[in-house]
């Protein structure tokens, strides 16, 4: 663990946490420049490229890897349902946060047409409203509720699998180049207050 998160040791929980403080900040780039897009300003068209490889990269494949494959089947195995529940509602969100950003990823490679710059807006925004919600609804209800049932066992395994990813998907070095382009996007574009 490192990069984005710093280098001291954070619990699991502590860790989901700041990885969401850093999806926020991208959802900030998000709505500023779906508003330019709006107001017919001018957007670098590699942008959204770049924002859809770190949605995939970071925000799917490793933050929703680390909860999917494991915090909520830790829970699952404490007896909270997947069916029905936070479980359940977490997984068909992230279920469409990836329709979002399969929609940005579709338009963000075409020829910037009025329609595409409309369809492009609307599917920012509407990720932008579902995970900015989402992440409320992870930090306030499902985390507080995991750190209820889990055991300091349940804990360290999880610790151990969070590691695993950062290593296995992630990789060195993955987390230092996200952190210098989320820095060179807020210079660029602002940050949302």
């Amino acid at each position: 663990m490192g990069g984005l998160l710093g280098e001291s040791y954070m619990k699991p929980i502590e860790e989901l946490m700041e990885e969401h403080r850093v999806i926020e900040r991208v959802l900030g780039i998000i709505e500023i420049a779906a508003d330019l897009l709006d107001d017919d300003e001018e957007v670098d068209p590699d942008l959204f490229v770049d924002i859809v490889d770190f949605l995939m990269t970071f925000a799917d494949k490793c933050h929703h890897s680390k909860e999917e494959r494991q915090l909520f089947v830790k829970m699952q195995e404490c007896e909270a349902s997947g069916e029905v529940g936070p479980i359940a509602v977490m997984l068909r969100e992230h279920e469409d946060g990836r329709a979002h950003v399969r929609k940005m990823a579709e338009l963000s490679r075409q020829k910037m047409t009025k329609k595409v710059r409309e369809g492009l807006v609307e599917a920012a925004r509407g990720y932008v409203e579902l995970l900015s919600q989402h992440i409320q609804k992870e930090d306030n209800i499902l985390y507080p509720m995991a750190e209820q049932m889990l055991s300091r066992l349940d804990m360290e395994e999880l610790e151990k699998g969070f590691a695993e990813v950062e290593e296995k998907i992630m990789g060195p070095g993955v987390h230092e180049r996200y952190h210098h382009k989320i820095e060179e996007w807020e210079n660029r574009y602002g940050r949302r207050t």
